[in-house]
């Protein structure tokens, strides 16, 4: 189980923000094209992404609250797309949702940083604080987001919390 303390924000300023990760010589990924599709699961979320960069099918239970949130991940990598598993997720559970993004990709040590242009929803940041060991704690993840939206300037009110597939304007509504 990996351990991840996140924020979701709106944003006007993706190139301000940009232009600090660089400053911060941040490690950009790419631009990554996701489609994360939802599946009908009793609890918690189920969301197969498919991306260029990305391929992930990604279990995780987070409470739906403004600021910084815990979520308790589980995570398997499959390498390249692969219909095949699409195809089982589809037929046992359905699919609930689908989210369309662009998304730039950047890291600073543990922290995951995230451009988004969402499909219908707009632009937004977003920063994970990732403990994939257990070595750095809930309280040093909190911290680091909180430093970054600082640095950021990211305000309160632009503070999303909830995931891009509960948000009116996506597929499937």
């Amino acid at each position: 189980m990996i351990l991840n303390i996140e924020i979701k924000a709106r944003t006007r300023n993706a190139a301000g923000i940009r232009s600090i990760l660089q400053a911060e010589n941040a490690d950009f990924r790419g631009t990554d094209h996701q489609i994360d599709s939802y599946f009908r699961v009793p609890e918690g979320r189920l969301k197969l992404r498919e991306g260029n960069i990305e391929n992930s099918l990604i279990f995780y239970r987070r409470p739906d609250q403004e600021g910084p949130k815990a979520s308790e991940i589980h995570l398997y990598r499959p390498g390249a797309a692969d219909p095949a598993l699409k195809e089982v997720l589809v037929a046992a559970l359905g699919i609930w949702k689908v989210v369309d993004k662009q998304r730039e990709i950047y890291f600073i040590d543990n922290v995951k940083f995230h451009l988004d242009q969402v499909a219908g929803l707009g632009e937004f940041v977003e920063i994970e604080a990732i403990d994939t060991d257990g070595s750095i704690g809930e309280a040093q993840l909190r911290a680091q987001c909180a430093h970054y939206m600082q640095l950021f300037g990211i305000p309160d009110a632009d503070l999303i919390e909830h995931s891009y597939s509960d948000m009116p304007g996506k597929k499937n509504d």
